[in-house]
Parts: C-alpha cells; structure tokens; sequence
C-alpha cells in the first residue's frame, strides 16, 4: 500500500498511477525515462527492423491479405493504416468492433478511411441485448460500462488472424510503454492474451463475468472469448507496435492525417486533445468521469504528460491544462442513460458510488468537494516562453458533424 504520494519532476504521473511508475534519483519517473528514446534511438535502424520482420508475411502475389489492422473511426487508426499500406506495402484487412456509442463524426472517419486507403473491412456487430446486459453487469460490478468496448476491440482482430489465418496483427502504440514505460522500445514487446486481460480489461476476462448473482449465460459473452492457445500457434498469430520501430506522435501524426487524408477531429470539454477518440460519445465524457472518480485523475492528465515529455508545454502550464478541463461536467448522459434503459438519477447513484474516498469528500445536498492529485501539484519556477498549444489542437468539426446528437449504427451512415 501506498503511504506517500510521489509526482515526477517532469511530467505530471504520480506513484498511484494504475500500471505503476518508478523513480530515478532525479526524481523523473520511469515514464518520462522511456519517452526519451524517442529522441535517442536511431529510427532509421528501427525501421529497417520492422520491413524485417513484416517480409515473410508479404504476399508475393499482392493478392491476399498481408495483415489485419483494428481501427476505430478516431485515435491512430488513419496513421496506422498509412504505415501499412503505402510505406510497408502491405495489403491489410481492416477490422472494427461496432462500440454502439458511435458519433456521427466517427462514422463519417470510418468510411473515409474506407474510401482514402482503398481497404476491404470486416465489422463487427455483437448482439445488442447482450451487449447491454453486460455493460449494466461491469458498471455494477467493476465500475466500468466500456468493458464490452474494449474487450471487443483488442479480440476480434485476433478472432479474424485465426478463421481467415493471418497471422500478422498491426497495433499502433502499446499505451504502457507510451505513459509509464512499462517497456523500452528495444522491447519491443508484443500484444499478448495477459496484457489484455491485466491491463486493456483491468483483470476481468471474459470468463470471470458468469457469477451465481449475474443473468449473463454464455451465449451472452461467447464473441468475447479469446482464441486458446492452440489456435493461436497453429496460425501464428502475433501481434506487433508500430510504435517500437517508428518515432511515435499521435499529434503531429493526426496533423499529417487531417492534411493529407481529411481526417476529421473535434472539440472536448474535457481535455484540449481533439484528435483522440471523436468516434465515441462516451469515452471522453461518462467514461473519462468515471476514471476521475476512481482514480483521481482523468485523460486529461495524460495528455498533458504527453505534450510535456514533447516539450509542447511546460508543466506548469500542464498543470493550468488539467485544472482547467477536468472538473467540466459530462455531456450526452441523456444518450446512455436511454441506450442502457436506466433512470439518469438511477445512473448519478451508481456513478457516485465510484468515488473514491481519497479523492472526493461528500457534501450536502449531494455535493462533492475534490481531492484528487492535480490539487497537490506543484508548479515551480518556470520562466519559460508560453507555448502555443492551440496551434496543433484545433478542431475542424464537431462529433455531431452536423447531424443530431445520436447513437450511430452501421448501415445507416457507412
């Protein structure tokens, strides 16, 4: 158990973070240490190792399918395709996992993408009665409606290696390394059935969600269920980080996309980033809450460690970022609240029970007052220049993208 709290010199991290942090004597985090390959390795020797790697999986023929990259209508799925495609010369099969909380905006990206790359995709579309009965059983349980969005996403690309037996997966950035350094580059560690299941699930695999007290029967959670190990080997399958062997930069990245490609991004009012995850109303709203209530902090914070380590901002000017943004109050509950089926004030009760004691102190007249870790930030004596954030976040649509505030589903916008 954790006695002292202890922040990074550089960045804004703590010793609380979820996947763990160290300390060097200098007091910069382990986080911030891994970040600084990026300004040391030789990428251009990293390069020549990822066409090493991916050349036996080419298709001579260019005919068949080379890899299958799982892409959203936001975050890195332009830039990964990209790479792939037309610097690897890859010919990939595109799958994505139908969320249900789909935006308009992130629809329109999907099709782009579809059309820009010239790209055969795979969708696909859980049952939405048992994707409901088990996003009421992990928000009761575990606090966490967006489980059956991530389980779905990191398994169904795998599912595909294995019926269409292909087994090259393209990721783009593995998110330990990128906020904790959890590995070097030099790792260059791959997607695995353990990660995904500690980390990208929390330790909530898809077997553990059958308990005496839940409904769910095995119908409900059976395109949750990971290959087993003797599919997986009998295929091949891996799954690699783009990350590993090219200087990742989702900001400067996205520039690139909505540049060359038209990408699409949008305002949030609950960090300045506006190029992640505009495909989803959730994510950054009701979900990114939620991680506040738990954790004390939201994504917000990290994206403010990432342009730090960037040198984009300076901490200081971090800290005013996440103090600025994270306390903004939610928006489109009134879109879950009727998806789900649950009363709003039903829904404020279950959320409420998320906060966690050390970070939220209660009120009357169900107010909260908030202790979470950007109230114990220090800035220091930073003289530095101010930096122009505005000039790389700029958004250039809207998540509606001109339509209403609605759940999109596949077929009528693709």
């Amino acid at each position: 158990m954790i006695k002292k709290i202890i922040f990074c010199k550089k960045c804004l991290y703590s010793n609380l973070h979820p996947f763990g942090l160290t300390f060097d004597e200098n007091g910069i985090c382990s986080g911030c240490t891994i970040h600084d390959e990026k300004n040391q390795l030789n990428w251009k020797e990293r390069y020549k190792q990822l066409l090493k790697l991916i050349s036996p999986y080419k298709s001579r023929s260019n005919k068949n399918y080379d890899c299958i990259i799982p892409v959203t209508g936001g975050q890195d799925s332009y830039f990964i395709v990209f790479i792939a495609k037309f610097k690897l010369g890859l010919n990939p099969l595109v799958v994505n996992y139908n969320k249900y909380f789909n935006t308009p905006l992130g629809i329109r990206n999907l099709a782009n993408l579809r059309n820009k790359f010239d790209v055969d995709i795979i969708l696909q579309n859980v049952n939405p009665i048992s994707v409901k009965k088990i996003t009421k059983h992990t928000l009761m349980e575990y606090g966490n409606f967006y489980w059956p969005i991530l389980a779905g996403h990191t398994v169904f690309p795998v599912q595909i290696a294995v019926k269409y037996k292909i087994p090259l997966i393209i990721w783009g950035a593995h998110q330990g390394l990128e906020q904790t350094g959890m590995f070097s580059h030099t790792h260059e560690v791959e997607m695995t059935r353990r990660y995904r299941s500690d980390h990208d699930l929390f330790g909530t695999d898809s077997n553990k969600l059958k308990t005496l007290d839940s409904d769910l029967k095995e119908e409900d959670i059976i395109q949750y269920k990971y290959p087993d190990h003797k599919e997986l080997d009998q295929v091949g399958v891996r799954g690699i980080y783009l990350g590993n062997y090219i200087r990742w930069d989702p900001a400067i990245q996205h520039k690139k996309m909505v540049k060359d490609f038209n990408y699409k991004s949008s305002s949030f009012g609950r960090t300045f980033d506006c190029y992640d995850y505009v495909d989803c109303f959730n994510y950054m709203n009701l979900h990114d809450v939620l991680k506040l209530y738990k954790l004390g902090y939201s994504k917000v914070t990290d994206h403010a460690c990432r342009e730090i380590r960037f040198n984009r901002i300076s901490r200081n000017q971090g800290i005013n970022l996440v103090r600025k943004y994270e306390l903004n109050p939610p928006k489109y509950i009134n879109l879950f609240s009727r998806w789900l089926g649950a009363n709003e004030k039903a829904l404020e009760f279950i959320f409420n029970k998320q906060r966690n004691s050390k970070f939220w102190k209660a009120k009357e007249n169900n107010k909260w007052k908030f202790k979470g870790l950007s109230t114990l930030l220090k800035k220091n004596k930073d003289k530095k220049k101010k930096y122009k954030l505005i000039k790389i976040f700029k958004a250039n649509s809207k998540l509606e993208y001109n339509k209403n505030s609605e759940y999109i589903t596949f077929g009528k916008g693709i």
